[in-house]
């Protein structure tokens, strides 16, 4: 159901979601970017339409509303536990294709992959997605070879027009009936996206393990600084691990963490008995790599990277994820001669 929707009447829809949900999108956060003086684009709460950035591609990603950066678990005493409180309200969510793919995925990895994780089950179970449009592609962007540039599951979509009014798809019964009720004009609307990126990746289709054989990931060695930003603003990055937080100098008060952990630093594969695995840079990048373009699709049929690019933005040696992607074809005709 689509509608040509005025500012004012998207603030009276904003106005209704925020009795039962809190609204996070892309937002500025001044003087909040990795340099002096700059500002950066990530996700936020919102309070009304006019803070939400349509035209720039947010550095982070959605994933930090449905799993924290420091998630409090439980606290406990010497004698007992209490879960800690889940949020009072839901969450309206502004999403780009890329990302509502990338949902897909966390999805994959805490409701299906064995048991749901309660804690992530309990968010996922109360949110709401509106698509944001494309107008154009973004730098470094490379959804269209990934497949991720169209998305149809959403409950609205909405593109932002040059004169300030937006174009809504609305596949919400109530949201709807509200934009009707306010006697907002009814057309069809498809939700923008693109059809061409700058940037194209052709992942080879007789990809194998082998190719973890081939020497184009020692190079890696020196050029990766194992500094982890490619996974924390990966949308599809999922990895953990737990600490415990102490209250008393005996150990027995305090709270267990979840906090978001990185296959590309340090400690990550540490084992019992002062053993580690993957010590080399070239060894971790080769891991994250067919992690997102092999094994995963092996076991869910469709690739882990949903190709927003926010690994190459972010990367303080330049290293290209993407370029990367297009070295395996070579990579895998060298396996093949060995």
């Amino acid at each position: 159901m689509g509608f040509h929707v005025t500012n004012m009447q998207l603030s009276a829809l904003f106005q209704t979601w925020q009795t039962n949900y809190d609204i996070y999108a892309p937002r500025n956060f001044s003087g909040g970017g990795r340099f002096s003086d700059t500002d950066c684009i990530r996700y936020g709460k919102i309070d009304c339409v006019d803070e939400i950035v349509f035209d720039k591609k947010s550095e982070y990603s959605f994933k930090e509303i449905l799993t924290p950066i420091s998630q409090t678990l439980f606290f406990f005493t010497e004698g007992e536990t209490k879960e800690a409180d889940a949020p009072k309200k839901g969450a309206v969510i502004f999403l780009r294709s890329c990302d509502l793919h990338a949902l897909k995925r966390l999805d994959d990895m805490y409701l299906h992959n064995g048991p749901a994780d309660y804690y992530y089950q309990r968010l996922r179970e109360n949110i709401k997605i509106v698509l944001m449009g494309c107008a154009h592609s973004f730098g470094n962007c490379f959804c269209v070879s990934m497949g991720t540039n169209v998305s149809t599951n959403y409950n609205m979509s909405i593109d932002c027009q040059p004169d300030g009014t937006y174009l809504v798809d609305c596949k919400d019964e109530a949201w709807a009936q509200q934009l009707e009720a306010a006697e907002t004009p009814r057309l069809e609307v498809i939700p923008s996206h693109v059809e061409e990126n700058n940037v194209t990746v052709q992942i080879p289709e007789h990809l194998t393990a082998e190719v973890a054989k081939s020497t184009m990931w020692n190079e890696y060695d020196s050029r990766c600084i194992n500094c982890g930003r490619c996974n924390f603003v990966c949308p599809t990055c999922t990895c953990f691990t737990m600490q415990d937080l102490f209250y008393s100098e005996n150990g027995k008060v305090g709270e267990r963490r979840r906090v978001w952990a990185s296959c590309m630093v340090d400690g990550f594969t540490d084992v019992a008995g002062g053993g580690s695995y993957r010590k080399k840079n070239g060894e971790r990048m080769r891991f994250k790599v067919l992690h997102k373009v092999l094994d995963y699709k092996q076991r869910n049929g469709y690739h882990m990277c949903v190709g927003c690019g926010r690994c190459d933005d972010i990367c303080p040696e330049y290293i290209s994820f993407s370029g990367c992607i297009n070295k395996l074809d070579n990579a895998m005709a060298e396996v093949t001669e060995q």
